[in-house]
């Protein structure tokens, strides 16, 4: 384990040092010892100088504050502000951005790590792919960490000795032996893995940091930002996808996120409930970072972006590094030696011989629930094998070769499976119709695509993900709504909330009634104009304190960010010279009038 001292300008603050974990892609670790004034770029500069990665602006650090929120390490503010959690710090490096084409990666290196990435998102449900895009990813996997096939070393089933996917059919095994028995022969570890960046870029879930949310209907569905644009998924289909060039402006206000576009020469405002404040404004960092990072030509482009409207500003951002255009320039220009891959090793040994004796373990993070056997996830899966995914890539035991009858069993118990989940994608399928006819037209403009067999549903794990697989906010989650019901309106609480509210609307009910009553119509009268005075007081209020900040905006030269931000949206300059130019004009020309007048008399 390698030790990091990381030394701050700052003498004050010399003898308050904080130890902090930074977990790698490929899971080993490097421990720090930091300044409390240390900011972000410092931990990211000194992980990339461990690996000597130079393409260094895919990539960032992410942390889990207590409340299991994710969040990714700001470069621009002490680490110590920013972490919430008790010392020492874990943190862990991750892909941030991912390359819109990975063929314009420079260096093998960074190629590599993007190869850990994509298969921690392959085995975690995030890049969710069609039967055939999974088996060849499964392919690469498997060439890349073993190697050409060769039948003296390696058992009829090897590929079931360990675990690309969580429910990996015995079909899905199958195809993806023939593929690396056949297709992939003779390719280089970086070759293969080459192939994997090649082929997973052109699906729709690559690069997809999935956030759960409830869409305006009340359904479960996951937001997120690929190089493409902003994408929305719900079951096994992207609902939306709205392209850079059509995104105006992300807002949040609470646990609502807003995203604000044009779609066929249109305005199109999609509103989505997050399951906290914090994972709504961690959404839209998200947004803000992505866009700028995609969108922008060049980073001198970039400006800091309110969470709200004009007049409450909320929350303040922007994103401080390159875009993706100049990070090309840049790779473009790396003339060094290409440095050394050290990748790690299958188990201790590419060989099969000694594997029947002990167990294949690799140094991945811990998971939260058990996983069943693979015996009892080839019984249960479809023919795909590609839904919820656990945390870390975990390798199952050396099982003994299943005999023909055993085969012949479990092929038509999978038969039988397979039919009636069939069955229930069929109902599933007639739902989501359903819904989608009576959707509004938003759905009409986002351009359905059915993205896989399966629904796209990554699971909970302990770092990456905000919440444990075991809290009750994601059980409410992606609970039915007909379960979620039952289970409310049993509660008491519930119940006495129920009564309370029905008593209040029968007295609300009594109050009208008796205000139709001719005895209360005096009443009803005095209540009416003391209701048009308070109309009439809080309006001249709030004009007496918008005017003078209306003729500030208007008459007053003050070079002031906030009242220049203000100046430059189109309804203000629309209003200024169609309405407030002339009505000036009259004004004047009025008072000349009068001034004439009274000199002249």
């Amino acid at each position: 384990m390698k030790m990091l001292r990381f030394r701050s300008p700052s003498t004050s603050s010399l003898a308050q040092e904080v130890q902090c974990t930074v977990r790698l892609l490929d899971d080993s670790e490097i421990s720090c010892s930091i300044q409390r004034d240390t900011k972000g770029q410092f931990v990211l500069d000194h992980v990339c100088n461990h690996y000597s990665l130079l393409e260094k602006d895919y990539f960032g650090i992410r942390y889990v504050d207590p409340e299991k929120q994710r969040h990714w390490l700001d470069p621009s503010k002490p680490v110590v502000k920013q972490m919430k959690c008790q010392q020492p710090y874990t943190m862990c490096f991750r892909v941030k951005f991912y390359p819109q084409e990975p063929i314009k990666i420079r260096e093998e290196l960074t190629r590599y790590l993007l190869y850990l990435q994509l298969k921690r998102d392959v085995y975690h449900g995030r890049l969710l792919c069609p039967f055939a895009d999974a088996a060849y990813l499964g392919a690469c996997i498997v060439q890349a960490e073993l190697g050409d096939y060769d039948p003296e070393e390696h058992p009829a089933d090897y590929i079931s000795d360990f675990k690309l996917f969580p429910k990996q059919s015995l079909k899905l095994e199958r195809k993806i032996m023939e593929i690396h028995q056949n297709e992939l022969r003779g390719q280089c570890p970086a070759l293969a893995e080459l192939n994997l960046l090649q082929r997973a870029h052109t699906l729709d879930t690559y690069g997809v940091d999935p956030h759960p949310c409830k869409d305006f209907t009340g359904s479960t569905a996951f937001l997120g930002f690929t190089a493409r644009g902003f994408v929305v998924f719900q079951g096994n289909k992207r609902i939306h996808l709205l392209k850079w060039a059509d995104v105006s402006k992300f807002k949040f206000e609470g646990k609502t996120f807003y995203v604000i576009g044009v779609q066929r020469e249109k305005k199109l405002v999609l509103t989505f409930h997050i399951t906290t404040p914090a994972a709504c404004k961690h959404l839209w960092k998200c947004a803000v970072e992505n866009q700028a990072f995609y969108k922008c030509v060049k980073s001198s482009q970039i400006k800091t972006v309110s969470s709200s409207s004009i007049f409450f500003k909320g929350s303040r951002f922007r994103y401080s590094g390159r875009v993706a255009k100049e990070v090309i320039e840049a790779s473009s220009k790396i003339q060094r030696e290409p440095p050394v891959v050290h990748r790690c090793q299958f188990g201790q040994s590419r060989s099969f011989t000694s594997l029947s004796h002990k167990q294949l373990i690799m140094n991945m993070e811990p998971l939260l629930p058990a996983l069943s056997s693979s015996q009892e996830h080839r019984e249960t899966s479809a023919d795909n094998g590609l839904s919820a995914l656990k945390d870390s890539i975990h390798l199952s035991p050396l099982k003994p070769l299943v005999t023909p009858e055993e085969e012949e069993i479990e092929e038509r118990e999978n038969h039988v499976q397979d039919r009636r989940e069939d069955e229930t994608a069929n109902r599933t399928r007639v739902d989501e119709e359903r819904r989608e006819i009576n959707a509004d037209t938003e759905d009409d403009v986002a351009g359905t695509l059915t993205i896989s067999d399966t629904a796209y549903n990554p699971t909970a794990s302990l770092v990456p993900t905000p919440v444990e697989e075991g809290q009750g906010s994601l059980d409410l989650l992606f609970q039915s709504p007909a379960r979620l019901l039952k289970e409310l309106h049993t509660d008491p609480e519930m119940q006495a909330e129920l009564q309370a509210k029905r008593e209040r609307e029968l007295a609300r009910e009594a109050f009208r009634q008796s205000l139709c009553s001719s005895s209360s119509g005096r009443q009803q009268m005095q209540a009416c104009l003391r209701s048009a005075a308070r109309l009439v007081v809080m309006a001249a209020g709030l004009l007496m304190v918008l005017l003078p900040l209306l003729l500030v905006l208007l008459e007053s030269d003050l070079d002031i960010s906030f009242l220049h931000d203000i100046r430059q949206t189109p309804e203000f300059k629309q209003f200024h010279y169609e309405y407030y130019c002339p009505l000036r004009r009259w004004f004047l020309c009025k008072l000349e009038l009068i001034v004439e007048q009274l000199w002249g008399d």
